[in-house]
């Protein structure tokens, strides 16, 4: 992988969040490729619950400042960046106070998600192309790993799809087994529409529940990872029959040889 370009957007990346499958992924999988020589850049939500002082998050001014329309209405576009300590790899945070200076990641004290969630995962895809488009960094692969994440190939492939810095990209999606409960906002789909997305490419967001959003993307996405073992065998058989090139799970202790070939076949 020496100098291949992967971006990295996740919903949650340990340290800065809890363990779990797609945190210690979202982790893992770029130290891999920082240590073959590749270079890379991780994106993620700055949620509230993130100490900024331990982590020591920094506002980049030169990238803050825009505004991004969400459900027609501007958002102001807030960039913050930290180092993971001894591992020189740069994580750049996607903030706004209205989405997410709240004290937890997706749901409140009592367990109830945030109703505006898809608001909040489509501000965090624009801010991603938007900060990537102002840093110039050309990526040969978006992997795309959590729910909050998966609005980012859905945007690229329609509302980016002419950034001429992005036409040789590859979006890889990680497919885990770590959902939600429910539905997200039922006017996501509308949402989307009037960001210039057809209605027919994005049938599934009519029911906005984990699956529907994940086969959406997995749609707009040129390649998949089945990242968890317990991945729902609807959800499979969805990948399996996508015509998609796609890997099936590897145990963790022997995934880094399996990820470098699969970038590499997409390459």
């Amino acid at each position: 992988m020496k100098d291949k370009r992967i971006l990295y957007v996740s919903s949650e990346v340990v340290p800065y969040l809890a363990e779990n499958e797609v945190s210690l992924m979202s982790y893992d999988v770029p130290k891999m490729v920082n240590d073959q020589g590749g270079q890379i850049r991780i994106f993620m939500p700055r949620y509230g619950n993130i100490n900024e002082r331990r982590h020591q998050l920094h506002e980049v001014i030169r990238l803050s400042g825009m505004n991004l329309v969400v459900n027609d209405l501007d958002m102001p576009l807030i960039i913050k960046v930290a180092s993971i300590p001894k591992e020189r790899i740069q994580v750049y945070f996607i903030d706004n106070d209205e989405y997410f200076k709240r004290k937890a990641t997706f749901a409140d004290e009592d367990g109830v998600m945030y109703p505006d969630n898809d608001e909040r995962a489509i501000f965090f895809a624009k801010g991603v192309v938007e900060t990537v488009k102002k840093l110039n960094w050309v990526p040969d692969i978006i992997h795309v790993h959590g729910w909050m994440a998966a609005m980012l190939p859905i945007y690229m492939k329609h509302f980016y799809k002419n950034e001429a810095l992005f036409s040789e990209t590859k979006i890889v999606t990680s497919v885990y087994s770590q959902s939600f409960e429910g539905t997200l906002d039922v006017e996501m789909i509308n949402k989307i529409k009037m960001d210039g997305v057809p209605g027919d490419e994005i049938p599934f967001l009519a029911t906005p529940d984990y699956e529907s959003i994940m086969k959406s993307t997995i749609n707009h996405s040129d390649a998949v990872i089945v990242a968890s073992e317990g991945v729902s065998p609807s959800l499979t058989k969805f990948i399996e029959s996508s015509g998609k090139p796609f890997l099936p799970f590897v145990p963790k202790d022997t995934f880094a040889e399996a990820y470098s070939a699969f970038y590499n076949e997409m390459l």
